[in-house]
């Protein structure tokens, strides 16, 4: 089981849409508390903090300059990931689930929608990747193509040009995309941003249909 934070009260949780939170590498869930009041009504956030110790910060798995990462090690991640908003969603009556991850977040994201597309609603990925996976791949592309909210600045430093051109041609294939850019905001999340990803989930994460996350 992750740490985590909720954005709202147990009591306030039941009959709302669960939107896992994910931060990014070197980070941890306090990170996205700063999403918090961006959430429409109806959608309770879970900000989740990754297991992979990072010298006393957090991630997901290990990461280096240029994203490469060991393909194994992202579906265990992802796999205990799903585990995780498993045991969630069965401690409240949530409505579904959807996904939103930042940098390194976004592709733990795509991970676990790759892992089980039918569990999920809807998708914002913010600044990040997908990771490349053969196995993976080879069930793809996905069905159900759920809406997938893509933020970022066309000029952001971290993420390189070749993942990025890879994320896009991904998310063209296996999702309904919403891609936006922001330019000026760099390796973070800005406030038109927060305003956008706020109405996609508007739009997208309020499905009164109770989709269930199996193990």
């Amino acid at each position: 089981m992750h740490h985590l934070i909720w954005s709202a009260p147990a009591a306030e949780r039941p009959g709302t849409h669960l939107l896992i939170m994910l931060h990014g590498y070197g980070s941890d869930e306090t990170a996205m508390q700063e999403l918090f009041p961006s959430l429409p009504p109806g959608v309770t956030g879970a900000a989740l903090r990754g297991s992979f110790d990072v010298g006393g910060t957090f991630g997901w798995f290990l990461l280096d300059p240029t994203l490469d990462s060991d393909p194994a090690e992202v579906l265990q991640a992802g796999t205990e990931l799903l585990a995780t908003i498993s045991l969630l969603e069965r401690q409240g009556s949530f409505t579904g689930v959807s996904l939103l991850g930042f940098s390194q977040g976004m592709a733990m994201a795509v991970t676990a929608l790759r892992l089980r597309p039918a569990a999920f609603t809807s998708a914002v990925g913010l600044s990040g990747f997908v990771v490349e996976s053969e196995l993976l791949a080879m069930a793809e592309p996905l069905s159900p193509r759920i809406p997938f909210f893509w933020g970022r600045d066309r000029a952001d430093w971290v993420i390189h040009p070749d993942a990025t051109a890879a994320t896009g041609r991904w998310l063209e294939l296996n999702t309904q995309l919403t891609a936006r850019t922001y330019p000026g905001m760099g390796h973070r999340i800005g406030a038109e941003e927060k305003r956008d990803t706020a109405v996609f989930l508007r739009r997208f994460a309020s499905a009164t249909q109770k989709n269930k996350v199996t193990e």
